[in-house]
């Protein structure tokens, strides 16, 4: 099975993430871990654990993986110098070493509005630097699948999404659909060199997939 480095494990979007590949019977999961006492959580998932600094190494992260899912972020009310580190620079670093080690497909969590951050009164710091990180995915010359989600909310997953290359209102989404969707964009034939965004919605998830791709 392919191993898949899941970047941003223990965040909430992650550990969803982690488990939902722990069920796989196509891809085995890495979770990255920025901390040694994260690893006990994982090892009760099952899951396997990398140990590393995003702000720091690269390239011992992407040893041995197949695919990766980035799902890491500086959080709410981050400094913009911090969102820029880490959801635009260490997610450049991370593709440009993606495209060395010859990994087949990386997918990007990223946001809604990050096709458009001037748009945004509040947040465009951090679109913006969501939009630098996609944008140099998109140049890489990888294969990439990037999904723009709306705002993240902890409800039960439904199963279900509307998706638009940009939409012209503002929307949610739990973390639960979210995580499904990144784990079923991995196969190499799912919505590639696709970036779309995607809100709580009415199409069953993999029908949504096939409509995109």
């Amino acid at each position: 099975m392919d191993k898949v480095l899941i970047v941003g494990a223990n965040g909430k979007t992650g550990t969803r993430i982690s488990k939902l590949l722990k069920e796989s019977k196509k891809f085995q999961p890495l979770a990255m871990i920025r901390e040694k006492d994260q690893e006990s959580k994982f090892k009760d998932l099952g899951v396997a654990t990398r140990l590393g600094n995003l702000e720091k190494e690269h390239i011992g992260l992407v040893q041995d993986v197949d695919r990766i899912i980035f799902a890491a972020g500086a959080g709410g009310g981050s400094s913009k110098e911090k969102t820029i580190i880490i959801d635009q620079e260490s997610a450049k670093r991370l593709i440009d070493v993606a495209k060395l080690k010859g990994v087949k497909k990386f997918v990007m969590l990223s946001s809604i509005g990050a096709g458009h951050p001037e748009d945004s009164d509040d947040l465009q710091d951090y679109l913006k630097a969501k939009q630098a990180a996609d944008e140099h995915l998109m140049d890489s010359g990888l294969d990439y699948t990037i999904v723009r989600p709306g705002t993240l909310n902890d409800n039960e997953g439904q199963g279900k999404i509307e998706w638009k290359k940009q939409f012209d209102k503002p929307g949610e989404i739990s973390r639960d659909d979210v995580a499904q969707v990144l784990v079923d964009v991995l196969p190499t034939q799912i919505a590639s060199g696709k970036t779309f965004e995607i809100i709580e919605g009415s199409t069953v998830i993999d029908q949504a997939l096939k409509s995109i791709s």
